[in-house]
């Protein structure tokens, strides 16, 4: 139905006669002459219809935004002065000798190039919205994406394999989605939130090296970069050590960036361990475009009379850390009283400053409410240790260590952002060393920091009996930009040290023969040594296109509440299939309780 795409139309095909197909992007009437500017996947080229072809133009007089047409027509330069260099067909148009309405095409319910239109309503929508050519680019080079990464990984010797989607729940991790079974009443299958057991169970196999881009799913609260299902590139190997892993994957990044985008990425990725990214920038994918650093001032302040600052100074689990903005005595006393309201979100009780209006000046040129309580000599302390300079302002956070990093670490990134502080436009960076446990209070249990799978640091295995808390863990995560694109780890191939790590995480051994059996089996048969990592595919694509969220870069996402206004899913289904699967529905309290 067509010779080419719109958007090929080029000066190469001057005088030729070409078919093309798509939509009607918009129609003008010029008073005896009508441009449609004829819209495809592949961009858009103006059609120029005349009187002299009555039919053909009887036809385009009919045409409104977003019919469907077929255009035969020879292609012409624009008259000189009605170029257009935005578009690649710019220097062209096509005189239209056919034109066919394929079909006709309702009002749409909003303008496609409206960019005011509320999410809620292009969601609904979806299928106009797509059409949009933003929307286009994003999806074809998510496309792009994924036919570099595939190749990347077949030219490297990777299988790709598809593991099942109806598995089995985990007690580890988020909440599962559950699928009922008609045939095993009563029971459940669950969708995989990662394929993670079955690729370990593929290197037990013998098949050496593996990857899939893949569908997951959590039950989990939504966020700007979190969906109810979601696609990761899954990635497995054996007989690997993470140093080779890790290089591996970067080149593959490096290779993508450069293939999709024109960038350079940095040969070596940085590298940091945990402890450093938490102490310098309270956040274990620091965005390191931001120069700003946490300092800890906490031994400065355990003798201090100012119980807010003493207090976590003196807690072993307590922290007191300073964030200098340079220039930031600019900012008004309402500025300020949004950044105290911004910290609030992460549990932050305040927001105590010092404002440095003349450092020559000494106590003089400070100006902030906390000083009152702090003897000069820590102010000066304070002052030398953070570099303070005429003009800057010195942010504290003083709370327990996980609220300290959480708040000031998201102040540091929105001050970067805020301030124009940014330098670069790309940094990524491996965190590695991360801790094997952390210490659940409300459960009172060591949980795993990654996954239950992930190996301990060989030197670290006698931690496992002695002290959990300094006991390291062979994971690493790549971070670009303060986003986690992927996270791996060795796993653990010894069913003793699994046995053990489960006994760590509270998992009981009928429990552990419940949900994992099959894998204790497995590693008492010959496992490898074996490791792997998961990239994000939608949040990768969401910073390769500049989006502002990862419905932004798939094609039919759901909303922050799970649902799908397209088709109006989740919805309920009839009495008699839910009898056929055995299921009852119970009514919330409150409504049975009215009824």
């Amino acid at each position: 139905m067509r010779s080419l795409y719109c958007g090929e139309v080029n000066e190469s095909l001057l005088d030729q006669e070409v078919t093309l197909v798509g939509w009607a992007n918009r129609r003008r009437d010029h008073g005896g002459v009508i441009f449609v500017d004829l819209r495809d996947r592949e961009g858009l080229v103006q059609v120029v219809f005349d009187p002299d072809r009555e039919a053909t133009f009887a036809t385009a007089e009919r045409v409104r935004n977003e019919y469907v047409l077929q255009v035969k027509g020879r292609v012409r330069r624009r008259p000189q002065g009605t170029e257009n260099p935005e578009l690649a067909t710019g220097q062209v148009e096509v005189l239209g000798h056919e034109l066919t309405i394929l079909n006709a095409s309702e009002t749409p319910p909003f303008q496609l190039d409206d960019d005011s239109v509320s999410e809620e309503h292009r969601l609904r929508y979806r299928y106009l919205d797509l059409r949009r050519p933003q929307m286009q680019q994003r999806l074809r080079l998510r496309s792009r994406v994924n036919r570099f990464l595939r190749n990347f990984l077949d030219d490297q010797g990777f299988l790709e394999i598809e593991t099942p989607i109806l598995t089995k729940a985990t007690p580890e991790g988020a909440r599962d989605y559950l699928v009922p079974s008609r045939t095993h009443q009563g029971s459940f299958f669950a969708l995989p939130q990662s394929p993670q057991l079955f690729k370990q169970l593929l290197m037990m196999s013998g098949l050496d090296r593996y990857y899939q881009i893949v569908r997951c799913f959590r039950d989990e609260d939504l966020r700007a970069d979190r969906q109810p299902e979601f696609t990761q590139l899954d990635i497995e190997t054996s007989f690997l050590e993470e140093d080779a892993l890790m290089g591996l994957m970067e080149g593959m990044m490096r290779g993508l960036f450069r293939d999709v985008l024109g960038v350079e990425l940095p040969d070596p990725f940085p590298r940091m361990d945990y402890d450093e990214a938490m102490q310098r920038y309270g956040s274990d994918k620091p965005d390191l475009r931001i120069p700003l650093e946490l300092v800890d001032v906490g031994d400065l302040m355990r003798g201090v009379e100012f119980k807010v600052f003493s207090g976590p100074a003196c807690d072993p689990h307590g922290r007191v850390a300073a964030l200098r903005l340079p220039g930031g005595c600019e900012l008004t006393r309402k500025e300020i009283d949004d950044y105290t309201a911004f910290v609030g979100i992460y549990g932050a009780k305040g927001l105590a400053y010092i404002k440095v209006n003349d450092l020559a000046a000494g106590r003089d040129g400070l100006q902030s409410p906390i000083l009152k309580f702090l003897p000069d000599e820590v102010v000066s302390a304070i002052l030398e240790r953070t570099g303070a300079q005429t003009g800057d302002l010195v942010f504290f956070g003083a709370d327990k260590a996980r609220i300290v990093n959480e708040a000031l670490g998201a102040l540091r990134v929105r001050l970067g952002h805020d301030r124009g502080l940014l330098q670069g436009e790309w940094a990524p960076l491996w965190v590695v060393d991360f801790p094997m446990f952390e210490w659940d209070e409300e459960a009172q249990r060591w949980v795993s920091l990654h996954h239950p799978f992930t190996s301990p640091r060989e030197a670290d295995l006698g931690l496992l009996d002695s002290d959990p808390a300094a006991c390291k863990s062979r994971a690493y995560d790549m971070v670009l930009n303060g986003t986690e694109l992927g996270g791996g780890s060795m796993r653990i191939y010894r069913s003793k040290v699994q046995t053990r790590v489960f006994e760590l995480l509270g998992i009981s051994d009928q429990e552990a023969q419940e949900k994992f059996g099959f894998l204790l089996t497995a590693l008492q048969f010959g496992c490898p040594p074996h490791g792997g990592i998961a990239f994000g595919m939608d949040r990768l694509v969401m910073l390769m296109t500049g989006a502002s969220s990862i419905r932004e870069v798939m094609a039919f996402p759901k909303t922050q509440t799970a649902a799908c206004l397209l088709t109006q899913a989740p919805s309920e289904v009839g009495e008699a299939q839910l009898r056929e699967l055995g299921i009852r529905l119970r009514k919330p309290a409150a409504e049975a309780k009215a009824g």
